[in-house]
């Protein structure tokens, strides 16, 4: 063969291979594609959703429906997910940032791979029960109240008629969504085996990044971890309660446990932190604070709608609207330690979904490097409402009244976690079950799951589905332990700040209170880095471990 020919034989052949190897400017062109087709559409759907929650309007979440749909369709598309699937089974893609989007955006397609049919069915199924939910409410006496009321009362009253006439009226939202529940469920299966998944639960957990045999193993450690506590935390409980309601312990029914779901810990200690917020302006406390740290939220509070009105949901949650800053967020503020904490808790997410807009990262990067990681950054300041260092110097008091109330302060805060914690158990395994067999008798599971984890008795001849009135198991659905996951984090993070920023080494009260540090070290390793990483390897390159439980043990004397 001719020597010149032979060269040009050979440089055609490298830029034939560079061409098959080089795949990154065609993915990146594909994002970018995607990107653009997808920003307007999710903007539009936040903005339908923050609508119809304020409003309670069918025209709001019809038109948030529709949206909503539309995003279905898109992430539906076939041709796109053939594309991302032939760049990710191809191996050649080594820019870890185009990795990264690649992985993500591949997930979020995959999940969309049903039949389209089917999944709209699941937002207009949806949307009809977020509909019912922000809709009904309780009544005592004929009269309509809020859920605020309902909590209000099941925490003050010592009268035991109304204690459980409310928690029974609460309760009989369960009826009107049950239906439309165990509907949704066996739709969202459906999905879930047409994509090969064994139902929707592991879906849910896989597509997220995680391993659903880690996660209940983990569960079970957190399990034994707390139910010694858990334990003689109870009896302490029953004692005082059976005292406060002058029934006998065996008599004590889950009314008397001051909420509607035994979530929170009830007023067991002698300090009643609701006296100490009851004429403060919530609103003007949490910017106070935000701004002590370097954390400017100003703007998001003017977006935000924060105090109750008629038809408005009456739950509280953070919307990040565009990726690009305009974060908002929604409460039904009452002045309280309850909702303190809430309002922390909220602009905790604000703050995290804020801080995306200084990164320079793209598009489908700019969000938590889980839905876990969020919570631990909300949960870390929401704690703060119930310590007693934190109090003294937001709301003024003097240092004889902060060491009058730090210990209890602290067993309230242990109660709290312990409590929680129990909980959890109980949403988590209730949601593995139901998925794992949606046509058993879920009135029994539940039931049987708050009486191991919870220590509660069903009423006598109750068989109502009182696990339809959460409406996390309708409408968030195998999401609870990332919020146990969140306290895991929220632990670390705290003993990081403690130990490396404000060198206090005070670990039951750093408040962290005027220091400009933590948000810097924030924005740098929290917020910044978006979902550039695994988020364990976000974890450990933030605080030098990967994700553990001993800091979360330690913090509140558990082991």
């Amino acid at each position: 063969m001719n020597k010149n020919l032979k060269s040009l034989l050979a440089i055609v052949t490298v830029i034939i291979m560079a061409a098959c190897t080089n795949q990154e400017p065609e993915l990146q062109k594909l994002i970018t594609k995607i990107e653009n087709d997808v920003k307007p559409l999710r903007k539009e759907a936040c903005i339908a959703q923050w609508d119809g929650s304020i409003s309670g309007k069918s025209e709001d979440f019809d038109r948030y429906a529709q949206l909503s749909q539309q995003m279905t369709e898109y992430y539906s598309n076939k041709e796109i997910f053939n594309q991302l699937k032939g760049f990710k089974e191809g191996g050649k893609i080594n820019d870890p940032i185009l990795k990264r989007q690649l992985d993500i955006l591949y997930n979020a397609f995959l999940s969309n791979q049903a039949d389209t049919a089917l999944l709209n069915q699941i937002i207009v199924k949806s949307m009809e029960l977020e509909k019912v939910y922000g809709e009904y409410r309780a009544t005592l006496n004929g009269k309509e109240i809020t859920d605020n009321d309902v909590e209000d009362i099941l925490r003050t009253s010592k009268n035991n008629k109304e204690l459980q006439e409310v928690w029974e009226s609460h309760k009989n939202i369960g009826p009107k969504v049950e239906k439309g529940l165990i509907e949704i469920v066996k739709l969202r299966n459906m999905v879930a085996q047409q994509l090969g998944f064994s139902n929707y639960h592991s879906m849910s957990l896989e597509l997220s990044g995680q391993n659903p045999e880690e996660i209940t193993a983990l569960l079970d450690e957190l399990d034994s971890l707390t139910s010694k506590s858990f334990a003689e935390l109870k009896n302490e409980m029953d004692n005082a309660f059976s005292k406060r309601y002058n029934v006998k312990k065996e008599e004590l029914m889950p009314w008397h446990y001051q909420g509607r779901y035994f979530q929170e810990a009830p007023n067991l200690y002698p300090v009643d932190l609701d006296k100490y917020y009851a004429d403060k302006n919530l609103e003007e406390l949490t910017i106070n604070f935000y701004n002590s740290i370097g954390m400017d939220i100003t703007g998001m509070v003017k977006n935000s709608s924060l105090y109750p009105q008629p038809g408005k949901n009456q739950h509280a949650f953070c919307t990040d609207i565009d990726g690009y800053g305009d974060v908002r967020i929604l409460c039904n503020i009452a002045p309280n330690e309850r909702w303190m904490d809430t309002m922390l808790h909220e602009y905790g997410h604000g703050v995290y979904a804020q801080g995306h807009d200084n990164s320079n990262l793209p598009y489908f990067l700019r969000d938590a490097a889980h839905t876990f990681t969020t919570e631990a950054v909300a949960m870390i300041f929401g704690r703060l409402s119930k310590n007693a260092e934190w109090i003294r110097q937001s709301l003024g008091l003097t240092d004889k009244e902060k060491e009058n109330i730090a210990e209890n302060c602290f067993k309230a805060t242990k109660l709290q976690q312990v409590v929680f914690s129990r909980w959890v158990q109980v949403v988590y395994r209730f949601e593995k079950e139901m998925y794992a067999n949606p046509d058993q008798d879920l009135n029994a599971l539940w039931w049987n799951l708050v009486e191991k984890y919870q220590q509660l008795k069903k009423p006598a001849g109750r068989n109502m589905p009182d696990y339809a009135t959460k409406i996390h198991i309708a409408l968030y659905p195998c999401y609870y332990h990332n919020y146990q996951l969140g306290e895991l984090f929220a632990s670390q993070m705290h003993y990081y700040i403690v130990n490396n920023i404000t060198k206090s080494n005070d670990i039951s009260n750093e408040c962290y209170i005027g220091n400009k540090e933590i948000c810097k070290w924030m924005q740098e390793n929290i917020f910044s880095p978006g979902m550039k990483w695994e988020w364990n390897e976000f974890i450990e390159r933030a605080t030098g471990e990967k994700l553990t439980a001993k800091y979360y043990a330690q913090q509140f004397n558990l082991n």
